[in-house]
């Protein structure tokens, strides 16, 4: 059992700690509650571009470089991300560097100064991690399937946004959405490893002294909409690369858990229905697997899959049929128990890190509203019977509910339309 602890700041800040044994290194993560779906269209990718520009100094770490170095010279590492509904930083170092570490990101979150001059050479970094992504397909096939079922909703959107809006971002519109949403209430701290849980608290506390400002979570409702069949995207590659997948459920509903074990049993792992069917015995591709995402009020179900040029209609069917085997038979009590041990097995191996856990507690209470430790969170999974799990397959798998999208040289979509509503 982990130990974790729970703490609210009276500005609202809250803070988790969890001791792990057997580490010398200590995590700590700084989460925030924003990301591109609290974006409007004509700021779209701001979140992105500020996560940036929080590394390029502040009072005490006054540029990229003295950042970098106090990290570097004690050996740790530090890194940032940006989704659709979160934004994360964190530094992980030996556990004698623990306030070092909550230094430099307290002057981040408290005294980055933005300066115009990096904005304006960030901005091009920005317009090139772009053009990565579009020469990406295995990356830029989920950006378009998300467009095609969330359509002009936030969550259809990149989350770095377009080189339209990263080029017209201003540093008065960094200041502005740093003021809207880096407030105290809508920040989790999480510090996982070799700490003391004793002292934690104050340190914290000293570091992180936001003001205590009221904060409202804003941000546009997504509701269900008709969305074409498919998106077929033209380009020259060597393999095509496509993402099958139905509306699934939100981070809020309990069928995330049925939700999880039902994409293990089929994509999740090398022994799953997919890997075995697809690549080991029709040889349709070089990858598959399935997954879930869940947002704060909509998800989805995707298979996704590289795949020989020649054969992709094949392996759509294919996919397909899993999808409505699964639907029409259901599974079996030894898959579905294979599924909850794979689930704990990579749970246990992925919690022997500090950063790992510091992750999984900050998500939770940021995007789930509870807080579930990792013993509490796999009885979730244990709890679920293989009734549940076949309801959500009958459910979720339904062909009027499918929809692909394709990143291939120019094809014909006729036949591809026929097989979906086949």
């Amino acid at each position: 059992m982990i130990p974790f602890e729970k703490h609210i700041y009276k500005n609202g800040l809250r803070l988790i700690t969890a001791p792990l044994e057997g580490t010398e290194a200590v995590t700590c993560l700084v989460l925030v509650g924003t990301g591109s779906r609290y974006e409007s269209d004509n700021i779209a990718g701001i979140s992105h571009f500020l996560e940036h520009m929080f590394f390029k100094g502040a009072e005490r770490y006054k540029n990229t470089k003295e950042v970098s170095e106090a990290i570097d010279s004690v050996g740790g590492d530090f890194n940032a991300f940006t989704g659709k509904e979160y934004t994360g930083y964190y530094i992980k170092v030996a556990k004698q560097h623990l306030t070092l570490s909550l230094d430099i990101l307290s002057d981040m979150m408290l005294n980055a100064s933005l300066p115009e001059k990096e904005a304006e050479k960030e901005r091009g970094v920005i317009i090139e991690e772009i053009n990565m992504y579009e020469d990406t397909p295995m990356i830029k096939v989920e950006e378009d399937f998300e467009e095609l079922m969330f359509g002009k909703h936030p969550l259809g959107r990149s989350i770095a946004g377009t080189k339209q809006t990263v080029s017209a971002t201003t540093r008065e519109a960094l200041q502005k959405y740093r003021q809207t949403h880096y407030r105290a209430g809508n920040i989790v701290i999480a510090i996982s490893g070799a700490l003391n849980q004793d002292t934690i608290q104050d340190l914290v506390a000293r570091y992180f002294a936001f003001e205590e400002e009221p904060f409202e979570h804003k941000y546009q409702k997504y509701s269900a909409q008709a969305r074409p069949l498919l998106k077929l995207i033209e380009k020259d590659t060597e393999q095509a690369h496509l993402i099958l997948g139905v509306p699934a459920c939100s981070s809020a509903e309990n069928a995330k858990y049925p939700s999880k074990l039902l994409a293990t049993i089929l994509g999740g792992s090398m022994s799953s229905r997919m890997f075995m069917k697809i690549r080991e015995e029709k040889s349709l591709c070089y990858y598959v697997s399935s997954s879930t995402d869940h947002y704060l009020d909509t998800g989805l179900f995707t298979t996704r899959a590289g795949v020989d040029l020649t054969r992709i209609e094949d392996a759509v069917q294919a996919i397909k049929d899993e999808y409505l085997l699964a639907a029409q038979e259901g599974f079996t009590e030894q898959e579905l128990q294979k599924a909850k041990d794979y689930i704990r097995g990579k749970t246990v191996l992925r919690l022997e890190d500090s950063e790992a856990l510091a992750s999984l507690l900050a998500m939770q209470e940021l995007l789930y509203n509870e807080l579930l430790s990792p013993e509490e969170l796999l009885a979730k999974y244990d709890e679920i019977s293989l009734k549940e799990v076949n309801a959500l397959a009958q459910k979720l798998f339904q062909k009027d509910l499918l929809h692909l999208t394709l990143i291939a040289p120019k094809r014909d979509a006729g036949e591809l339309e026929r097989i979906l509503k086949s």
